[in-house]
């Protein structure tokens, strides 16, 4: 299976400069002393999660796929850095050639992870290895954070449909990775065309107050937008007076009316009086949408009231106050020489302020009661024990350079409700603790 199998764009522009300056003299580096063509374990990980967090959600999978296979240095490319003098000339003809060839084994997309679980495993040559680290963690830092945010609110929405809407808060281009991630951490629809088109999430959106402020009056607008869009579109109610506003959206849609939205005011007390004026005038079936500035927080505190779906913007595209995961990627084990034959040596860096590694290739494995509920995330190197075979968590990403991970959307999507399902319930709490199961290392 590949993009084109599942509607994915293959025109893709070259991933390659999608890297820090060090990653290519580091190279130069190893190509001159002989060193680079060892055979060498890369692992992704994080030591903590956000603070508050009880777990995280491996996100971005997909892109990190699509962003390996099309790592290639083009002429183009190769012209910049001759002209920047990043690297030496055979540095520059060894990366004319480059395709990644080696293997990636990670946690697939949709599961949860915890503090050092090994989230994805990049083996091959020290030089095609060490050159995709800084676009992997780029991809997966930024993805998983709004995964895991938009996975808190979807728990706090209880079942009610979440939009995501914040692609004016963002780049972009993260504009349309985080609609991809929001949809993996629970959200049914996005605001943003590109994110639709590229990775075929629905999409949704009516008007907003410029669309009533053009008109001459609110009842005017009110009418354009049902001419136009039919009794089952959402009426914006909040530019003027809601109570009013309600009144003339019913008089003109009539009860069949599909929506109103409130992105405004107190929004516990305006749903309810909406709510009640709705059903007043017959309009029992009409939905009452809000946004305004939502976190998980502010969703849950509007458990009680009724409102039909939210929409989500800033604070969903920036991790509701962690944009990033912490993830690093770091050199777990390399041969001693360049022989396809040297056996592997772990290693790890050693240094005070929390930063250390812990060496060697890992599998992970997640331990469930009697009752198929996660109680521990168990890491380590080895043969795996004989209780945990079979239940390990990485799978095969890519073999000898051939991408063998991608998946639908929906598929990933289902795999994270079915993960949360299996932890333990105070995971899905807000309030502040710490991961709700603990990391063992055997």
């Amino acid at each position: 299976m590949n993009a084109a199998d599942l509607g994915l764009p293959v025109d893709v522009p070259s991933t390659a400069l999608f890297t820090d300056h060090y990653e290519l003299t580091m190279l130069q580096a190893a190509l001159r002393a002989g060193t680079a063509e060892r055979r060498s374990v890369f692992e992704v990980f994080t030591r903590r999660l956000p603070e508050g967090r009880r777990y995280g959600v491996v996100a971005g999978t997909g892109r990190v796929l699509d962003a390996v296979e099309n790592f290639r240095f083009d002429p183009g490319v190769i012209d910049f850095l001759r002209e920047r003098s990043v690297v030496d000339e055979p540095t520059l003809k060894w990366l004319a050639d480059y395709r990644f060839s080696g293997d990636i084994w990670g946690y697939p997309e949709g599961e949860v992870y915890f503090p050092g679980s090994p989230i994805l495993r990049v083996e091959g040559s020290f030089a095609e290895c060490v050159l995709l680290e800084t676009v992997i963690l780029s991809i997966l830092n930024h993805d998983s954070a709004i995964a895991a945010a938009a996975s808190r609110m979807t728990s706090a929405a209880g079942g009610r449909p979440l939009i995501e809407m914040g692609a004016r808060r963002t780049h972009e281009l993260a504009a349309v990775a985080a609609s991809r991630a929001a949809y993996v951490g629970g959200f049914t629809t996005t605001s943003d065309l590109a994110a639709g088109f590229r990775y075929d999430i629905p999409t949704v959106g009516t008007s907003a107050h410029a669309f009533t402020l053009l008109h001459d009056t609110e009842r005017d607008a009110f009418t354009a937008q049902v001419d136009a869009m039919g009794r089952g579109t959402t009426l914006l109610v909040d530019t003027y007076d809601v109570t009013e506003a309600v009144q003339l959206a019913v008089e003109v849609a009539g009860p069949e009316l599909g929506a109103v939205r409130i992105d405004s005011g107190d929004l516990l007390l305006v749903a309810h009086r909406v709510r009640q004026q709705l059903d007043e005038l017959g309009a029992t079936r009409t939905k009452i949408i809000v946004t305004s500035d939502l976190d998980e927080y502010a969703i849950a505190s509007l458990a009680a009231a009724p409102v039909d779906a939210y929409g989500v913007g800033t604070q969903l595209v920036t991790g509701s106050g962690h944009p990033t995961c912490s993830m690093v990627y770091k050199l777990v084990a390399r041969a001693k020489s360049a022989g396809a034959a040297a056996a592997l040596e772990p290693v790890a860096k050693r240094a005070l302020g929390g930063k250390t590694s812990k060496a060697g290739r890992k599998w992970a494995a997640r331990r469930l009661d009697q009752d198929g509920v996660a109680e521990a995330e168990v890491v380590g190197t080895g043969a795996v024990p004989r209780e945990l075979v079979g239940q390990e968590l990485a799978v095969e990403l890519v073999s000898g350079g051939r991408i063998l991970g991608r998946e639908p959307l929906d598929v990933v999507r289902e795999r994270h409700r079915a993960a949360l399902d299996r932890l333990p319930l105070s995971a899905t709490q807000l309030s502040r603790g710490e991961a709700v199961i603990p990391t063992e290392y055997v």
